[in-house]
């Protein structure tokens, strides 16, 4: 117990620390992020970007997806280019030629070689120096630089109306004509695009080839290259990710294992009755299955849209349904099934650990579903008619469709989701409360389910941090912190935790055992998982320590994940040591399942892009989604669906379990699944790496390389992986509605009573 007890303490001192560290260098990156300008002028007073014109353009390009068509500083969506990458190119080019006309007379491409030399070391001279003056808050730039400007916004300006000309290249970025139909929002989006592009091609003060954005993205062209601290920490993280493994298995070699549990003669929870309030959980399971359909669906629909911008097989989808709303609900839809299934779990085992139903939980839980509903429903039809409508940035942001990736709703909706989740840990406590009291081997586990529910309902409170007005660099780490701690870090803490519990209900684990154990893997994965959260943001306008930092404890996060395999192994051998646990079969396979992806997506395909030296090269490339499926859906979402198994064996008969449908559902999401990552995924990552190692991110993200015949190709090979894997979500679905089926012969009063004991 002492020795718990003093886990317990380790626990909140690296809770503390850690976050007193995220916090602090928040604070670093509100006082060191690129400068906004009050306008960008020559020295002679022409000016090209009036006051407010770049905060205007970041509200302009949000409200026209933001994140979910293209990219700025490599965060968003993949088919249409890094704006800022493609603006920081085009405007290069555009000076090479200006220049050379002025000086020479000619085009840059008929200069001789010297010549060429010397325009190429003026160019980066231009572009590198930092001419931005805090006093009157303006960037000055040359005539020819401004010239340059001018062209790159022209451009921009009729890709986003409805310029005929334009027509094949906005298919190409599966973008529909007039995505910003008003001439003003268009004029400040070049703003916008252009302050990104500069941030990230400038020095920083009192710095030499060192950018706001520490020299990303790679482009040649303004000496944009990999800095040292990214090489030299990036050496450091995968010496601290050996070095880590290695003392991990150390520590699980050397440490006393004890001997296995006897199986217990007969199922521990085959007498438990299901409460109201239990069985009112139900609904929320059958809306899981049904929002992991329409995730499926609308991936298809987006992957598509990579082949054809505009189509679906020659049907003119995106009149109706453009590819910035189809993404915006899938990365939406999955995180809303995943923590459907999650909430559900703790308002159906919180009654069952503590034997008690507090007065009127029913009424909540129904309400509380129902509220949930209408968030999902809402929030997707407002997003969807904002962008169909062009509603603009004031509705996009507060009812529609942020354009933040995973965070995407209007913040009406989150502030409602809030209420929602303070309302879920209302329910939850109230439920566990008896058993907190109570002093029991399990209380400490029970302990860590309120208290990382309770993060879960007070950490989304992040989302409502950034306003419409904050700057870029802000509303990135704050939206990481959802992203990563939230969904990432508490949520998993949770989950592990509720698994925890199961197992040692099953007599799978010893309570003792499970009440350390769970400490201690708290302790480790947030001591590398809070400060690993900077490893998103290395390269969003943010000092060189992220960097640092971020590679460091993000190497540190991997390694717990090193042995979660061989655990689930383990677990998967002790679950067939008696003939009753066949019955949880599937969810136990599922944990397993969330143990090998634990592996592989978040460890293997997460390291290979998280350090600086990877990260540089490869963000905003197909890397990131083939770690973002394998993580996201083989960790987080098979942990859901094997959460929901259990829970549904103990809200239906057992007679009414088709789990023979259940084992090609279980096969067909995990083949499926990896079929997908490993065909399509990391190979169009990794031929996109190599053409932005050797030509740039711009080129990598091109129509010259999106629409290749290669990466075509392996758009295509995703529709095996993708067959495979809708196949077995059907047959889930399937599975859950024969769980509806009544019984031949038997009353409805008599069935009710049968499922309840069951």
């Amino acid at each position: 117990m002492n020795k718990n007890h003093r886990l317990w303490r380790w626990l909140g001192l690296v809770f503390i620390l850690s976050f007193g560290a995220l916090g602090y260098i928040g604070w670093q990156i509100h006082l060191m992020a690129p400068p906004i300008p009050q306008a960008v002028a020559t020295a002679d007073g022409d000016v090209v970007f009036g006051p407010g014109a770049v905060m205007h353009g970041q509200q302009a390009w949000l409200s026209a997806g933001g994140q979910q068509l293209g990219t700025v500083w490599g965060h968003g969506s993949y088919v249409a280019p890094d704006w800022s990458a493609d603006w920081l190119h085009r405007e290069a080019l555009a000076w090479r030629d200006i220049h050379a006309q002025r000086q020479y007379r000619v085009g840059y491409a008929d200069l001789s070689v010297a010549d060429r030399a010397a325009v190429d070391a003026l160019l980066k001279q231009e572009f590198r120096t930092n001419t931005y003056a805090a006093a009157d808050g303006r960037i000055l730039v040359s005539p020819e630089r401004a010239q340059a400007i001018r062209a790159v916004a022209r451009h921009y300006e009729a890709l986003f109306s409805d310029d005929a000309s334009l027509a094949p290249l906005r298919e190409q970025y599966a973008m529909t004509p007039g995505t910003l139909p008003d001439a003003q929002d268009r004029q400040a989006l070049t703003a916008f695009f252009f302050w990104s592009a500069w941030a990230a091609g400038t020095d920083r003060p009192g710095e030499t080839g060192l950018s706001y954005t520490s020299n990303w993205p790679h482009e040649p062209l303004v000496g944009n290259t990999m800095t040292t601290g990214s090489a030299m920490w990036s050496i450091v993280s995968i010496v601290l990710l050996l070095a880590g493994v290695a003392g991990m298995l150390w520590y699980h070699g050397a440490a006393k294992h004890e001997e296995p549990l006897a199986p217990l003669a007969a199922d521990p929870l085959a007498g438990a009755k299901a409460t109201p309030s239990m069985l009112a959980t139900r609904k929320y399971f059958f809306a899981v299955v049904g929002l992991i359909l329409l995730q499926i669906v609308m991936g298809v629909v987006s992957a598509h849209y990579a082949v054809e911008g505009q189509s679906f097989f020659g049907l003119p989808l995106a009149e109706l349904l453009p590819y910035v709303v189809s993404r915006t609900i899938h990365t939406q839809v999955g995180i809303f099934w995943i923590a459907t299934a999650w909430l559900a779990t703790g308002l159906y085992i919180a009654p069952l650990l503590s034997g008690h139903e507090p007065r009127l939980q029913k009424l909540g839980v129904d309400v509380l579903f129902w509220a949930l509903i209408a968030i999902v429903v809402g929030s997707t039809v407002t997003g969807w008619l904002g962008t169909l409508q062009r509603r603009g940035s004031a509705f996009a942001f507060w009812i529609g469709n942020q354009g933040l990736e995973f965070t995407s709703m209007g913040r009406v909706w989150q502030l409602l989701l809030f209420v929602g989740l303070l309302f879920w840990l209302f329910l939850l406590g109230r439920a566990l409360w008896p058993a907190l009291r109570r002093a029991s081997e399990t209380r400490g586990l029970i302990a860590m389910v309120f208290l990382s529910a309770a993060c879960i309902g007070g950490f989304y409170a992040t989302s409502l941090t950034w306003g419409r007005t904050t700057h870029y660099s802000m509303v990135e780490y704050w939206r990481w912190w959802l992203v990563h701690l939230w969904v990432e870090g508490f949520f998993e803490v949770f989950a592990t935790a509720v698994v925890a519990l199961i197992f040692t209900k099953l007599g799978l684990v010893r309570a003792a055992n499970a009440n350390r154990a769970i400490v201690m893997e708290t302790i480790v994965f947030l001591f590398g998982g809070i400060l690993g959260t900077l490893h998103h943001l290395y390269f969003t306008g943010t000092p060189t320590s992220v960097i640092a930092v971020g590679a460091v404890f993000s190497a540190l996060e991997v390694v717990p994940l090193t042995l979660i395999g061989l655990e689930a192994l383990q677990t998967w051998r002790r679950s067939r040591a008696a003939p009753w646990l066949a019955a949880y079969k599937w969810p136990v396979l599922c944990f397993v399942a969330v143990g090998f992806w634990n592996t592989v997506g978040a460890g293997l395909l997460g390291f290979a892009i998280n350090p600086p030296a990877s990260l540089y090269y490869v963000q905003g490339l197909n890397m990131t989604p083939a770690h973002g499926h394998a993580a996201l859906f083989g960790v987080y979402g098979m942990l859901g669906i094997g959460l929901m198994l259990f829970c549904l064996r103990g809200l239906y008969a057992h007679h009414l379990h088709a789990d023979r449908l259940l084992k090609p559902a279980f096969w067909s999401l995990n083949i499926g699944l990896a079929m997908m990552v490993f065909l399509s995924l990391l190979p169009a990552g990794i031929y996109q790496a190599w053409a932005s190692v050797t030509q740039g991110l711009w080129y990598a993200r091109s129509p010259a390389i999106v629409h290749s015949g290669v990466m075509e190709t392996l758009v295509w090979l995703r529709v095996p992986g993708d067959t495979v894997f809708a196949a077995g979500a059907v047959l889930l679905a399937v599975y859950a509605l024969r769980l509806l089926r009544r019984p031949a012969g038997l009353p409805e009063r008599a069935r009710l009573a049968a499922a309840a004991r069951s």
